[in-house]
């Protein structure tokens, strides 16, 4: 389970993605979370994920 609150969010999302994961799509299925809401929370606090760095910036 994910944090809720969106700064943590983005720490635990970019670490997942650094080191377990090759995209936000994979982290999404495997943990079941929905891609959407993360996007959603993170555009919040103006973070983009960006699919080159495969993390949010």
């Amino acid at each position: 389970m994910l944090p809720k609150d969106p700064v943590m969010l983005l720490s635990a999302v970019n670490l997942k993605l650094r080191d377990f994961y090759p995209s936000l799509d994979a982290l999404c299925e495997d943990l079941e979370e929905d891609k959407t809401e993360i996007e959603k929370k993170l555009c919040a606090i103006d973070y983009r994920y960006d699919k080159e760095r495969n993390q949010f910036v």
